[in-house]
């Protein structure tokens, strides 16, 4: 009979992303429509699925890389304090932005959120609703860091201040409450030590991280698919880290969520990150999920007057608990968006899962009373995400174009900076030629200059931007100018650099130097090769409703996914793929990876948002 039931479990979890995808249910996180599931298949209703043994062993290691993997989303290169210098660029573009990091607001945002949850745990205590102060407070406090990145990269916000500062608080919302549930069962856990013996876990932690830190910079040179050894130093850290922890008395998750922050800390890779992910939840993950649902009896919690009154109270303490970072976020944000973010910080799952289950293991919180907080923990998945997809719009810093400045108007810059204009670039374009002015200056934003030097450039704001392209034929000047827009602070500097009377050494230190080179008279060779080595190509170059594009694939929503299933396959067609420095020549089965830069061809209106989608940072 177990073995059935594990059966049944496997098949729901199994059916249940077919399901959703089938009827495009995209307001649900998957985990809470495993819960559902596991609700209609347990004793609620069907009555199919009983736990045992097994199916609880599964359970509890589904919890335990649950938090391991919670650990290991955490993004500590936020908590780094930002370099003081700006670019110029920066500087003037941060006039109008309000002087509040993303740090910073969530470190004020969850400070509300603290204290209004002592103060609703205080109110149930006081009421009688819910005697236990510190337990509640926890609860209250959590937030699901989980469902919350989820969110945001539906909506590819991770890479913008808005989606960094939703990210850190519902950081501190997996911290903090994992401290304070820490130090709630040492204090009242029956099986806890003393609580210097806390530090034990953190001693071996930093352990770990010292002796393992080598690890990833050499393990690739010996790294085979039957022996994956970044998988096997995984669960070594998640089982020696649970065994430290259940031997000073803490509980195990606390030791799976500092060995999910180790492994974060030692850099795994993305692949290492994909395959952690492919194991939790392909199989653990959806197990505890569904069986958390099993164990939920809705004919006996529904009988109890108190439990139906506790269920839509504690649904209200988790929103209200979260409702003092709206007056945070519209330091920064618009109206809109601080309601939006707000109301997904109530989302909350993960975390009260794992508190429920320690303090159902510690005794003290009743059935009746940990599935009353465990419901309205799932309302807050089903209504918070629609209220932010609700409210959410983009903000205006997201929406400044990339500025793109040309030293140089010819024949070879002014067809370029037209075509740009078109698309996510704010164009601006510099001659010392009255001439070439008087030529261009209608067709493109043209600026004439009386001379070209460095400091009149900076001057003038020229090197004030994302993209600096030296177009003028002087290939000296062009080097000089360079090195010049590198020292103030451009990001990116493109360079016409084709005079073989310069020294080649030029051109060899200005790639060092990270700026990039190119050669009219190569670019042509290069061509004529293309055009005898493949006629079509000539079709392409002709083509005034297509063109090609090269993007690097930084948008995890496009990562391990086959190029055939990619949502805007029938829009483009990819004809080169670039990983580790190799080519590859796709095919519809071609598995896009996290940092492959694509060639591709495409209808200019289309292709130039199919690329700004790729390349945004999620």
């Amino acid at each position: 009979m177990d073995q059935v039931s594990l059966v049944i479990i496997l098949l729901a979890a199994l059916l249940i992303p077919l399901i959703m995808a089938k009827f495009k249910i995209n307001s649900l996180p998957t985990a809470v429509m495993e819960i559902i599931v596991g609700i209609v298949i347990g004793p609620s209703v069907f009555n199919f699925v009983n736990t045992s043994d097994l199916i609880s062993q599964l359970s509890t290691i589904g919890v335990i890389v649950l938090l391991f993997l919670s650990g290991l989303e955490i993004d500590f290169s936020l908590f780094k304090k930002r370099r003081t210098a700006l670019t110029p660029l920066e500087q003037k573009n941060a006039v109008n932005t309000p002087k509040y990091s993303p740090v910073r607001l969530s470190v004020y945002a969850y400070s509300t959120i603290i204290v209004l949850s002592l103060l609703l745990a205080a109110a149930f205590k006081v009421s009688g609703l819910f005697s236990d102060f510190w337990l509640a407070a926890i609860l209250f406090g959590t937030i699901s860091l989980g469902i919350v990145i989820a969110a945001l990269k539906e909506q590819e916000l991770l890479s913008k201040a808005f989606g960094q500062t939703i990210l850190l608080i519902s950081v501190f919302g997996e911290l903090v409450p994992m401290m304070g549930l820490t130090l709630y069962a040492s204090v009242y856990g029956s099986n806890s030590q003393s609580l210097w013996l806390l530090l034990l876990i953190l001693a071996v932690a930093a352990l770990l991280l010292l002796r393992f830190k080598p690890f990833f910079r050499f393990y690739q040179n010996i790294n085979k698919s039957t022996t994956q050894l970044d998988i096997r130093l995984a669960f070594f850290l998640i089982v020696t880290m649970v065994t430290v922890a259940e031997s000073v008395g803490a509980e195990n998750i606390l030791g799976a969520f500092v060995a999910g922050i180790v492994l974060k800390l030692l850099n795994p890779s993305e692949t290492t990150r994909e395959r952690l992910d492919a194991i939790g939840y392909g199989f653990f993950i959806p197990i505890f999920f569904i069986t958390t649902g099993v164990d939920l009896n809705l004919r006996t919690l529904l009988t109890s007057g108190k439990t139906l009154l506790l269920i839509p109270l504690f649904f209200l303490a988790y929103m209200v608990a979260k409702i003092g970072g709206y007056w945070v976020l519209k330091l920064r944000f618009k109206q809109a968006n601080a309601l939006a973010g707000t109301a997904l910080t109530a989302t909350t799952m993960t975390m009260v899962l794992a508190v429920l289950r320690v303090a159902k293991s510690m005794k003290t919180i009743t059935s009746d009373q940990s599935g009353a907080f465990l419901l309205a923990a799932l309302l807050t998945c089903v209504i918070s995400p629609l209220i932010f997809n609700k409210f959410y719009s983009a903000e205006k810093e997201d929406l400044v174009k990339t500025a793109v400045h040309f030293i140089g108007a010819n024949l070879s810059t002014v067809p370029v900076a037209q075509q740009l204009r078109k698309g996510w670039y704010d164009v601006s374009m510099y001659t010392n030629h009255p001439e070439n002015y008087q030529t261009y200056h209608a067709q493109v934003p043209v600026t004439l200059m009386e001379n070209f030097t460095a400091q009149d450039l900076q001057d003038h704001g020229v090197f004030d931007t994302d993209i600096l392209v030296l177009g003028h034929i002087d290939a000296e000047r062009n080097y000089e100018l360079a090195k010049a827009a590198k020292a103030y602070g451009v990001r990116r500097i493109i360079v016409r650099f084709e005079d073989r009377n310069v020294p080649n050494e030029h051109e060899d230190e200005l790639r060092e130097l990270g700026v990039e080179v190119y050669n009219t008279p190569e670019a042509n060779i290069t061509l004529l090769r293309a055009l005898i080595e493949s006629p079509s190509t000539l079709l392409l170059l002709n083509d005034t409703e297509n063109s090609i594009y090269e993007v690097r694939v930084l948008n995890h929503l496009y990562t391990d996914v086959q190029i055939k299933n990619l949502q805007f396959a029938q829009d483009i067609t990819i004809s080169q793929v670039i990983r580790n420095r190799k080519l590859i020549a796709p095919n519809g089965n071609t598995t896009i990876m996290y940092g492959d830069r694509l060639i591709f061809t495409g209808n200019k209106q289309t292709a130039a948002q199919i690329r700004q989608a790729l390349a945004t940072a999620n």
